[in-house]
């Protein structure tokens, strides 16, 4: 029987639970099924809630949504094994991100926390969940993220020509692939779709600006621009990652003075992703030539478009064009990483997240 892996994960959007359930082969995988679970409205408001307002995330609140987070993570994988007609005991193994809840690798006392309690995807599916994969990696001094460039070096690289991946979720990374057998590196860019998500819901009331539309339909004002692209955030050197912890509306506000027409901000935010990703390829891979992207972002039309001007020299793609649809990679690349766990071998690279060696991730929940 074919050895299958499901991989879960909601993202820093917090709109649902993306799950795939994969085969894997040498250097290649096949889907067999993917679906994306929304959250009840009721609990994406709370998680938002707890997420942007944490004083007021009591215990008792914390609790609760992680709970009720596994419960909707065990509720995605059995929805995907009931599409695909694949039986529980054909699956290996779950690995499951869980929701990001705060995400603190700069502290003191470093943590990243993710909920959505992995007991219950386990006994619920009665198959083991693999979870909390970023944890090792801050315990050995690391950022605990982007923990997906491995499977991007695995999945993507070429012998023949330099390549970049780009992952456009609330929070951009990039993974730079040289050719044959160079270091993989990899890191946060700063924001991808957050703080364009949360202008469209402020002035749309809609959870995202379809297709970049109504950035197209404004202009970008160079002074805002340059007030956000001088946050020392984007001249650090990786490792580094970030989320919506730092950009958020209230960075943005800390920029913006109020006296511009919604649409003109909008413009200038998709520039700033655009411009920070391209930025980042230009500085730390020079010699790239393919860029892969895949996340929510390859559906911003407005933002590729800003992104292909930035990067005229390189070919700009999809992942799909390499055997794996954009909106599914980070789904895969956690059922990837369960699997590694299970076989004993490392899911970090410290090059990337600057641990100080590798680590393998994740623990272990018996399904019995």
């Amino acid at each position: 029987m074919p050895d299958y892996y499901i991989g879960l994960i909601s993202g820093t959007s917090m709109d649902g639970i993306d799950a795939v359930l994969v085969e894997f082969g040498d250097r290649s995988l096949r889907t067999a099924a993917a679906t994306s679970l929304p959250y009840p409205p009721e609990l994406r408001s709370e998680l938002l809630a707890a997420t942007r307002n944490p004083q007021s995330c009591t215990v008792d609140v914390l609790a609760n949504l992680d709970h009720w987070t596994g419960e909707c993570f065990r509720d995605a994988a059995l929805g995907l094994l009931s599409e695909s007609g694949v039986d529980a005991n054909q699956v290996r193994a779950i690995g499951s991100h869980g929701q990001t809840i705060r995400h603190r690798p700069d502290e003191d006392r470093p943590f990243t926390m993710q909920i959505g309690n992995p007991n219950i995807v386990a006994k619920g599916t009665g198959i083991c969940c693999v979870a909390d994969f970023r944890s090792a990696d801050i315990a050995l001094g690391g950022q605990g993220a982007p923990l997906v460039p491995p499977f991007h070096e695995w999945l993507f690289r070429s012998e023949a020509v330099e390549r970049c991946v780009v992952n456009i979720g609330g929070i951009a990374n990039v993974t730079l692939l040289p050719q044959g057998d160079g270091d993989t590196r990899g890191f946060d860019t700063g924001p991808g779709n957050t703080l364009l998500d949360a202008w469209a819901r402020r002035h749309l009331e809609l959870a995202y600006d379809e297709s970049g539309q109504w950035a197209a339909s404004g202009r970008c004002d160079d002074a805002l621009l340059g007030r956000m692209l001088a946050d020392p955030y984007f001249g650090k050197a990786p490792p580094k990652s970030t989320g919506f912890e730092y950009f958020n509306e209230d960075w943005l506000s800390s920029h913006d003075r109020g006296d511009r027409e919604p649409a003109d901000v909008q413009a200038t935010l998709c520039e700033l992703s655009a411009k920070t990703i391209a930025a980042a390829i230009d500085t730390f891979a020079a010699e790239t030539r393919e860029v892969l992207v895949c996340g929510g972002g390859v559906h911003n039309t407005e933002l590729m478009r800003r992104l292909s001007a930035h990067l005229a020299a390189t070919l700009l793609g999809s992942t799909s064009e390499h055997g794996l649809d954009p909106d599914w990679v980070e789904a895969s690349a956690f059922a990837w990483l369960a699997m590694r766990t299970l076989e004993n071998l490392p899911g970090n690279a410290p090059g990337v997240t600057g641990a100080s060696r590798p680590a393998i991730l994740g623990a272990i929940h018996p399904a019995g």
